[in-house]
């Protein structure tokens, strides 16, 4: 059983690695947030035009490469110097990357509540148990087609990456205005669905 002490720490590492992403998307760290940015993005340029096999076999040379030459320049460093360092990535290796049955069991348990929750949806939405919302559902599907139409999954996710990086900076400086028009949007959108919900039998929301 896992005890307080280890929650304690999943919880602070969760906090650590939460805030990482903010400051990476939010490019609190210029530096480390381009290199985050443009890996990404290489490395999905790369699949557009190379079969997955191809560029994991490619990623896997370069970082062979690197560690290989990097071992033998610090080898060949220690006998020219005469001096005993050890191996250059000893550090490394003796961190202990396994995990734990209790970690395990812990993300086992979040995936299966995200798994349960989506199935829950996913049968509220096409069993109609509300039809405005099954509604709702279907015009997003619709919609989707042409996107699909126009887009592939890699542009799509090279898009997604992009406005990652892009949006947060984006809101964060100008939050005021943003917040004005999807206000009006919002009010639009809500009063299109009332009239919506009045002019269908059976899609007025039960109220308490």
């Amino acid at each position: 059983m896992q005890t307080s002490a280890d929650s304690a720490k999943m919880e602070c590492l969760w906090s650590c690695w939460k805030n990482h992403v903010i400051d990476l998307l939010y490019w609190h760290d210029i530096k480390q947030t381009g290199i985050v940015f443009g890996s990404v993005l290489l490395l999905l340029f790369s699949l557009t035009q190379f079969s997955v096999v191809s560029v994991i076999a490619y990623l896997a040379l370069a970082a062979l490469s690197a560690t290989i030459s990097f071992r033998i320049y610090k080898s060949v460093l220690q006998a020219v110097q005469k001096t005993d360092e050890g191996h250059p990535f000893k550090a490394y290796l003796d961190m202990d990357a396994t995990l734990s049955e209790e970690q395990i069991q812990k993300y086992a348990d979040s995936a299966l509540v995200y798994v349960n929750c989506t199935v829950k949806e996913l049968r509220r939405l096409f069993l109609v148990l509300d039809l405005v919302d099954s509604l709702k559902f279907a015009v997003l599907m619709w919609l989707l087609t042409y996107v699909g139409a126009i887009f592939n999954g890699l542009t799509l996710m090279i898009m997604a990456v992009v406005s990652m990086f892009t949006l947060p900076v984006v809101y964060e400086k100008y939050q005021a205005q943003i917040d004005q028009y999807l206000g009006l949007v919002r009010t639009h959108v809500n009063s299109v669905v009332a009239k919506i919900q009045a002019k269908i039998p059976g899609a007025k929301r039960k109220t308490e």
